[in-house]
């Protein structure tokens, strides 16, 4: 595991999650697989395991770049610029 230059602009603490599992999945009627939360703003997405990718959606839509599990007992992040774990 490494840290990328995206984790030092990271608000601290960490955002508040905006909710508890991926809005756009409910909105479709989908069930999401693994549950992402953006580390910039909050937002909780689905995993790409999940039919739609919507963490995946919300890094391309927003550039946010830093997203950690939000599973339980899970801590790990994901930078999509960087293409790593950090």
């Amino acid at each position: 595991m490494s840290e990328c230059a995206h984790v030092a602009d990271l608000p601290r603490p960490e955002p508040v999650p905006l909710g508890e599992t991926c809005p756009e999945c409910l909105e479709a009627g989908t069930h999401p697989v693994q549950l992402r939360l953006c580390l910039t703003c909050g937002h909780v997405g689905c995993c790409d395991s999940s039919p739609l990718r919507h963490a995946t959606g919300h890094f391309r839509a927003t550039g946010h770049p830093v997203m950690r599990s939000f599973e339980p007992g899970e801590s790990w992040r994901w930078c999509f610029e960087d293409g790593s774990i950090v």
